[in-house]
């Protein structure tokens, strides 16, 4: 097992092994004085390691209640997240209890946020079962429920006590799902480490799970560290985000966030090779490995469609948006422009990639 323990106005410890499921119990009873736990997940793990995970905090005396949602990005609303408040309210859970986060990043966005507004924050586990949420979401303390003009638009920073990813469960993960947190795993490696893609170049789909996990966690635990409320350098995080968030939302979702996340790093490293801020080498080489995993990257939408919508992104600030371009091969820098410049740079990304 490895541990990466984060720094952030929480200091925590993120578990990376296999088996962690089967011993949550010993691990919440340790953290919290809890005679309470509520699990929240989805009605698609629900069915696979819900009772698992359930009769493990139970054998440490604690009284556990579930929440089950319908899966998918449009559970993550208002209306989700209200039903569960209510539901934590009806199962009389004090501070000194717990909610444990079990699934993947929709559940631990929605279950963090729940987490960080219930009696103005109460304990939080985040156990996430997909490779997206291992590499990324359960980490950092980023919560947000969806609103209807745009993904992840109300919401909190509220770190986790503890994080534990088993990575027995990327066993029983469809394809397409594990695909996904794909997309994550290569953006890392656009973000500054030239040596994972490498191993990604290599490996393809049969990477070494426990190193590409301990790599990404370590890689944002440092971000984390150095920029816990996304002011400054945790921006870079975003990259392919910001054209990938439009095509969620003119897909109404249909296109999940990994893919979407895989089209806008194409897209963004487009253009940045023809506005110059990259080679073609290295456009063509991100571009490559991304194809390599299987993604499809034409994106379906006209220039008319996609532009209009970037104004709505979480990222802008009055009248510019900080964008996250790769400038070499393993390295990517922060440029603040203007909405209109930024239109005018991801243009030809949003053309080639049509």
């Amino acid at each position: 097992m490895n541990t990466i323990t984060v720094n952030a106005s929480r200091a925590y410890e993120v578990r990376i092994g296999s088996g962690l499921m089967d011993t949550a119990g010993k691990e919440v009873s340790s953290l919290f004085s809890a005679e309470k736990c509520v699990i929240v997940t989805d009605d698609n793990v629900d069915k696979l390691y819900a009772e698992a995970v359930k009769k493990s905090i139970a054998d440490e005396g604690i009284e556990v209640f579930k929440y089950v949602f319908p899966h998918g990005e449009s559970s993550k609303c208002a209306a989700t997240y209200v039903d569960l408040i209510n539901f934590l309210a009806e199962s009389d859970l004090s501070r000194s209890d717990v909610i444990v986060a079990l699934g993947g990043g929709v559940t631990g966005d929605l279950a963090g946020f729940a987490a960080a507004t219930y009696l103005r924050g109460i304990n939080l586990v985040q156990i996430p079962t997909t490779l997206l949420a291992m590499v990324d979401s359960s980490v950092g303390g980023k919560t947000a429920i969806d609103l209807p003009r745009g993904k992840n638009l109300c919401g909190a920073f509220y770190q986790p006590h503890l994080v534990l990813c088993d990575t027995d469960a990327l066993k029983t993960l469809p394809a397409d799902i594990f695909l996904d947190g794909c997309a994550e795993v290569i953006k890392y490696g656009c973000l500054g480490n030239a040596e994972l893609l490498e191993h990604l170049e290599k490996q393809r789909l049969d990477f070494d799970v426990d190193y590409v996990i301990s790599t990404c966690v370590s890689m944002k635990r440092d971000v984390v560290n150095g920029d816990e409320f996304d002011r400054g350098m945790r921006q870079l995080l975003n990259l392919g985000h910001t054209a990938g968030h439009v095509i969620e939302k003119l897909s109404n979702f249909g296109v999940s966030h990994g893919r979407a996340v895989a089209m806008g790093m194409a897209i963004i490293s487009e253009s940045a090779q023809n506005a110059g801020m990259c080679t073609k080498d290295t456009s063509d080489r991100i571009v490559e490995l991304i194809k390599s995993f299987g993604f499809t990257l034409n994106h379906g939408y006209t220039k008319e469609e996609f532009l209009p919508r970037f104004v709505s992104d979480k990222k802008r600030t009055g009248s510019s948006i900080t964008a996250v371009i790769p400038v070499s091969f393993g390295k990517s820098k922060l440029f603040k422009m203007t909405i209109e410049d930024f239109k005018q740079f991801i243009l030809t990304g949003v053309e080639t990639w049509k």
